[in-house]
């Protein structure tokens, strides 16, 4: 039996076949939406208004110019019961009182009883006052009456009419019955604008002030990043800082709290303010809240620095313009100045900027190095800055040793007497052996004859926690690396530092990610010039700047990595550092490794010439004339004491002992002697290559023989 279906809707395909029944499937129509309720699309319909921006800018709007007028009618009537009373006084002896600034609040009280003592005595005039004033309105009007009498009978006489002699008299009275009509007609009108004149008035006061709620504000006003420093701000800043001492002194003093400041000067691209703390409120709590300070001043933590100045219970605040600090500085002089040379005892080199953006030039004179930081921050740019710039000095002599060894020192070759490049053991052991031939460069010169000068020898090692870290030992046992007495590497550093100032033997060193174990404090604390870029804890910072200048505010721990790339904190006497500070913030200049080549280039341009030796390999024997030839390099003539301190840093165990006289012993019997040029005693290149060609040649016919 076939089903019946009953079709609902015209089908829109054919038919699968003929005969087949085709059934459809009975779609009900949508229901009809119910309309939502009234009160429903009302309340939409307000919420959309109410949170539309237009809505929102205009109840902004209202909101601020009420409290514009409002606030600008409190502010003036402040101001007026100021001038009227001693509240002034009174709250500059409370904030007196709480600074524990006695001496300040006995002088406020004296001029408070001075007020008051003024006071009374106008207030005592007052009660004569009216007696006095009836009696000068009677005078001033019976003499007016008579002086317009007298001008009236000396008009009557003049004209011959004796009606002009009240004519003054009745020009006066018309006069004020003029006045009288004016004042009547603008009467009106005054009684309706004064009060909104006078509302005009308030409201402009409010509106100067900013007197109303930061929400209620501008757009460009709501958003504080970057807004200039004012005492009130400074003030306010300190109150919030969560210190309970702080905030209750704060409170005491009232509008009285900017009394803590001293003057905000303009300090380079900031400004500086000193803040002279309420008792029982310590330095220590303020430096330990930066971050909190620094957005209180709505400012980032790296564009706020605290220190200490002189003056007890101060703290000292720098607060740089908004984004000002990520900005870079300019190029170096060593880079603008194709001209500029160098002076290692009266110069300064030019190494960047401090915070206030005045020049940063920093003494190399007798001064022992050490800069620190993290990896990858900029401390072998900042290092090299430093060489380059007393390269410029053609009597500086350098021995330097790259224990990284990617080429950051590659375009001393040719100016360095040694310049050995490489991460190794083997590399660590060369260093080592530099370092102890500086250490008997330096026991010569302290044996020399007193008042003997010296040229300037620079010991240059970067990357020295390599060194430091080496585990090698030599055929004796002892470690190149660690920090014991047995330590190659380790004592010659230390026997530099105590004794080789005194003759320029100097040593520098670049390190990283200081410890005990890879910076022993002991060679740390022989630097007098300390400098450190971004540092992790404010342990780290204690052992790169000391302790010192940590407590006094250094904190190169709370410098940003990466973006404060190339800023050092600098604690020396080398450098003009703020009165009252132990250091200072350096932003150096970027020198790349293009214009680090040009600039060396102009150094060997200045000097005679040399060979830079790159290995120290003491199990070949040694030649002295040969030696004497490598030395001279390509110089045509150089001094004799020059030629002796080179041979001594090529084979110190060789040449280290040698004099003049063991020079001359055999450069005379090679037939070639030194000789003096302009005073001084020199030896020839020409006469030692002469020696040696036909040294070889005469060695070379025995041997035909």
């Amino acid at each position: 039996m076939t089903e019946n279906v009953i079709h609902l809707h015209k089908p829109t395909d054919p038919p699968a076949g003929a005969g087949v029944p085709t059934v459809l499937t009975v779609v009900p129509d949508p229901a009809p939406e119910r309309p939502r309720p009234l009160w429903v699309r009302s309340g939409r319909a307000v919420k959309a208004v109410v949170t539309d921006e237009s809505t929102k800018s205009v109840a902004r709007a209202v909101v601020r110019h009420g409290l514009y007028t409002f606030n600008g009618g409190r502010i003036v009537a402040r101001r007026t019961w100021d001038g009227r009373t001693g509240a002034r006084y009174e709250r500059m002896i409370r904030a007196a009182e709480a600074a524990g600034n006695l001496e300040a609040a006995e002088e406020w009280e004296e001029r408070l009883q001075r007020f008051r003592a003024a006071r009374h005595h106008r207030r005592m005039d007052l009660l004569h006052s009216p007696v006095e004033a009836a009696k000068g309105a009677a005078v001033g009007t019976g003499m007016g009456i008579g002086a317009l009498v007298a001008l009236g009978v000396v008009m009557a006489i003049s004209n011959g009419d004796v009606k002009d002699v009240v004519t003054p008299l009745a020009a006066t009275i018309d006069f004020l019955a003029l006045l009288i009509r004016i004042v009547r007609v603008v009467w009106g009108p005054v009684l309706v604008l004064g009060p909104l004149f006078a509302l005009l008035a308030l409201w402009a006061v409010g509106s100067k002030q900013h007197a109303a709620p930061a929400w209620a504000l501008p757009a460009n006003l709501r958003s504080s990043e970057g807004e200039p420093v004012t005492p009130s701000i400074v003030v306010k800043a300190l109150r919030d800082l969560g210190v309970p001492a702080l905030r209750n002194a704060i409170k005491e003093m009232g509008d009285a709290g900017a009394s803590m400041l001293g003057p905000i000067t303009l300090a380079g691209c900031g400004v500086e303010v000193d803040v002279t703390l309420p008792s029982g409120v310590s330095t220590v709590e303020v430096q330990q809240r930066r971050r909190k300070l620094a957005e209180n001043l709505t400012r980032h933590e790296h564009e706020v620095f605290i220190t200490i100045p002189q003056a007890a219970r101060t703290v000292r605040l720098w607060v740089a313009d908004s984004g000002a600090l990520d900005e870079p500085i300019g190029p170096s002089p060593l880079v603008t100045d194709e001209t500029m040379t160098a002076d290692y005892t009266k110069g300064r080199a030019p190494w960047g900027q401090d915070l206030r953006g005045d020049a940063a030039a920093l003494s190399l004179y007798q001064r022992h190095l050490l800069i620190t930081g993290l990896s990858n921050q900029g401390k072998t740019v900042a290092l090299r800055s430093l060489a380059l710039w007393l390269a410029l000095d053609r009597s500086v002599e350098f021995l330097m040793g790259d224990l990284k060894g990617v080429g950051d020192w590659a375009m001393f070759d040719g100016l360095a007497r040694t310049l050995i490049q490489g991460p190794t053991d083997e590399h660590v052991m060369q260093v080592t052996e530099m370092v102890e031939g500086a250490v008997e460069e330096m026991n010569r010169r302290i044996q020399a004859p007193p008042g003997t000068v010296f040229p300037p020898l620079i010991v240059l090692v970067d990357e020295a926690q390599v060194a430091f870290m080496c585990p090698a030992k030599d055929e004796d046992k002892r470690p190149y690396g660690g920090s014991k007495a047995n330590s190659r590497y380790f004592m010659a550093v230390r026997k530099i530092h105590n004794q080789g100032r005194a003759v320029n033997v100097l040593m520098w060193q670049g390190t990283q990610d200081p410890t005990n174990e890879n910076l022993p404090k002991l060679v740390r604390e022989g630097a007098h010039t300390r400098a450190s870029l971004a540092l992790g804890t404010e342990s780290q910072a204690r052992m790169a700047l000391g302790d010192k200048a940590v407590d006094g505010g250094a904190a190169p721990n709370l410098l940003r990595p990466g973006l404060d790339r190339g800023t050092l904190v600098v604690a020396s006497d080398g450098i003009t550092v703020p009165a009252g500070q132990s250091s200072i913030t350096v932003r150096t200049h970027y020198v790349d490794d293009d214009a680090a080549e040009a600039i060396t280039d102009r150094a060997k341009a200045l000097r005679d010439g040399g060979t830079t030796l790159h290995a120290i390999d003491r199990s070949v024997e040694h030649d002295p004339l040969a030696d004497i030839a490598a030395v001279i390099g390509d110089a045509p003539r150089v001094r004799t004491k020059d030629v002796l301190a080179r041979l001594a840093t090529r084979n110190p165990d060789a040449y280290g002992g040698w004099s003049f006289i063991d020079l001359k012993r055999v450069l005379d019997t090679a037939d070639a002697s030194p000789y003096k040029s302009d005073g001084v005693m020199v030896v020839a290149r020409d006469r030692v290559m002469r020696a040696l060609a036909n040294r070889d040649s005469d060695t070379g016919s025995a041997s035909v023989e």
